[in-house]
């Protein structure tokens, strides 16, 4: 038996300076979590915009505040995180994945292809720091799709 398609809206919740004292709360989450400037906008192909990564925790072993911690400290190797946090203040913002399961059937690793896969649909190309995608989710024929709020990171 199928579930019949839904479209749910996905709203941000407030920004976050990425910092330590910031990031720590998160361990143990997990989710999407998404790294944005706090001013400089980037001409995407179709349109600006001050998100430059979306990335994922898929267990709470690894949480979002490890990852975030793993960026914030330069151990992650994103090379374009670490210098645009040189030249002016980040922010972030999340999804914790609980808030998701009951609407989402696939993994947290779908979920970020569906959110980069759609960054790309209205901007033409993946965030700047992101560089990869996992699978092509959206070629699937899925139950929920969401319409994400991306005039956010405007």
């Amino acid at each position: 038996m199928s579930r019949p398609n839904q479209t749910v809206n996905i709203y941000f919740d407030s920004p976050k300076n990425f910092e330590a004292s910031n990031i720590l709360p998160l361990n143990g989450i997990a989710g999407l979590y998404f790294i944005f400037s706090s001013s400089i906008q980037i001409q995407y192909p179709f349109d600006k915009s001050r998100l430059l990564y979306i990335g994922m925790s898929e267990k709470r072993t690894n949480s979002i505040g490890s990852r975030l911690n793993g960026h914030f400290g330069g151990k992650s190797k994103n090379v374009g995180l670490t210098n645009y946090r040189q030249v002016e203040p980040l922010w972030f913002t999340y999804i914790n994945f609980d808030m998701l399961k009951n609407i989402w059937a696939y993994r947290i690793e779908d979920l970020e292809s569906y959110f980069i896969l759609n960054f790309v649909q209205h901007f033409g190309v993946y965030p700047i720091c992101n560089n990869k995608t996992g699978l092509d989710v959206m070629s699937n024929n899925i139950a929920t799709h969401f319409k994400i709020d991306w005039n956010y990171f405007k």
